[in-house]
């Protein structure tokens, strides 16, 4: 498991850390980091429906939140808990660039062991970095 919840971050939130060696494999991790704070058993969610969803943005930082972002607007506005099966993240001519299947299922309550509601991703203590060993972002969750 490429992430760790933090519990002193921000105590009236959820908070974790993910990091990858390389942006496409942290953006997977912090994505299953969102989703995990959703769902308390990832294996849970089947993969009956499939999405795809694109975003180009100045920074890297903000195309993870966009990607995040996606993950609970597809619980709040279908009721969707999705996972990442596969992802491109690429930079060309300043712009980075995000090519992302999701798949997953409607939420069943008498299946899922259900976590906590996320309402979005917040910016307060928001990163994303490199780091030695590859790539590695905090983020905090509004619930």
């Amino acid at each position: 498991m490429p992430y760790a919840f933090l519990d002193d971050l921000a105590p009236a939130d959820v908070a974790f850390r993910a990091w990858g060696s390389d942006p496409g494999e942290l953006f997977r991790a912090a994505a299953d980091a969102t989703a995990n704070v959703m769902v308390e058993e990832l294996d849970s969610v089947r993969e009956r429906e499939r999405r795809h969803v694109t975003h180009a943005r100045d920074s890297l930082d903000m195309l993870l939140f966009d990607l995040l972002q996606e993950l609970i607007y597809f619980k709040d506005a279908a009721g969707l808990l999705l996972r990442v099966t596969h992802l491109t993240v690429a930079e060309h001519a300043g712009t980075w660039r995000l090519e992302a299947d999701l798949a997953g299922e409607a939420v069943d309550p008498e299946r899922h062991l259900l976590g906590v509601d996320v309402k979005a991703v917040t910016l307060h203590r928001f990163e994303l970095r490199a780091t030695a060993d590859g790539w590695e972002a905090q983020v905090v969750l509004d619930v």
